[in-house]
């Protein structure tokens, strides 16, 4: 059986663009890169070659609690984004918990602009 990282790239919708942006850039202390292709505007976080993260404005993308839980690496220690969230206008939805020992730790949040996430870090 083959093993593979099944994350490659993954969009986070959002309404309001701009405010996204200055959301997750504050968030995780990151500067966003925008590409504005007329119908879509995406912002890319920083990332390495195999796996990437954007928020996207565009017809087809729609803020929701009810999609698929991403879960943002928030090494070393979630608790320090975590801290940040409520300050960018986002939600605390569940704090930092254990997962197990081998797992580390993760939180829910909601963002600026009504999607569900999560943080994971290893402390």
């Amino acid at each position: 059986m083959t093993k593979k990282n099944w994350t490659g790239w993954f969009e986070i919708p959002v309404s309001d663009f701009d405010r996204a942006k200055k959301f997750y850039e504050n968030i995780f202390e990151i500067e966003i890169h925008t590409i504005d292709l007329g119908v879509l505007k995406m912002g890319i976080f920083p990332h390495t070659e195999t796996i990437g993260c954007a928020i996207c404005q565009g017809e087809e993308y729609q803020p929701s609690k009810n999609g698929t839980k991403v879960y943002l690496n928030a090494n070393p220690d979630l608790k320090t984004v975590l801290n940040r969230i409520e300050n960018e206008g986002g939600k605390v939805i569940q704090g930092k918990k254990p997962i197990s020992s081998e797992f580390g730790f993760m939180a829910l949040f909601e963002d600026c602009e009504g999607n569900y996430l999560a943080l994971h870090s290893e402390a």
